[in-house]
């Protein structure tokens, strides 16, 4: 199978999506506005990246919806107020601290869930660890795999809303990565990515 990214078109995604350190783990880039020409149906996984304005992707409500009841795969990352354009999420914003780590001995509470996982075998929690931007009602059923300090999901895998799966975090890290700050947004997607190849380009056969 492969992977289809959705590239809204900014220097963040350019510098997340087409820089030679992961342009390779995508098959296929899509403006928003050119989903509807793409059969969803070819592509294991479709990433939805952080910060993809959601009127740009509300069009393709539908569209998405049969992609996932087909037993397809998407990703969606923070800020893109994907509880607008997915099913099933709900999302709850919090205030962010961007300068907590200038406080000596600061935590800001990020922990893994569920440090079985195989995501977990490419990722610590300090590769997850940068700042949040708010929470998620799970469905039951659905798998969190990690929290912020309150206990929340920050990060977690729906298979029980739609036929397929999604896997939907709060977390920005491809606008960091592609800003060049946050080095451990780098490390997250230098774990996550390959995971994304290795795991779900195998397991998903929509």
């Amino acid at each position: 199978m492969a992977i289809l990214a959705i590239h809204p078109g900014t220097y963040y995604h350019i510098g997340s999506l087409e820089s030679p350190r992961y342009a390779g783990y995508f098959d296929r880039l899509v403006r928003p506005e050119d989903l509807g020409t793409i059969r969803l149906a070819d592509f294991a996984v479709v990433l939805i990246p952080c910060r993809t304005p959601a009127d740009r992707m509300l069009p393709h409500r539908e569209a998405l919806r049969a992609y996932l009841d087909q037993g397809g795969t998407i990703i969606a990352t923070g800020e893109s107020d994907s509880q607008l354009f997915l099913p099933g999420i709900e999302f709850t914003p919090q205030p962010t601290n961007f300068w907590w780590w200038l406080t000596p001995g600061a935590d800001l509470g990020v922990r893994i869930a569920s440090p079985g996982h195989s995501l977990f075998s490419r990722l610590g929690e300090k590769d997850i660890t940068w700042h949040l931007h708010g929470w998620f009602e799970v469905p039951a059923g659905a798998e969190v795999l990690a929290i912020n300090e309150s206990g929340k999901p920050i990060l977690y895998v729906d298979e029980v809303t739609t036929p397929g799966r999604m896997i939907i975090t709060s977390l920005d890290p491809l606008y960091h990565h592609g800003s060049h700050f946050m080095p451990a947004t780098t490390r997250f997607l230098d774990g996550f990515l390959p995971w994304m190849r290795d795991q779900l380009d195998k397991e998903t056969q929509p």
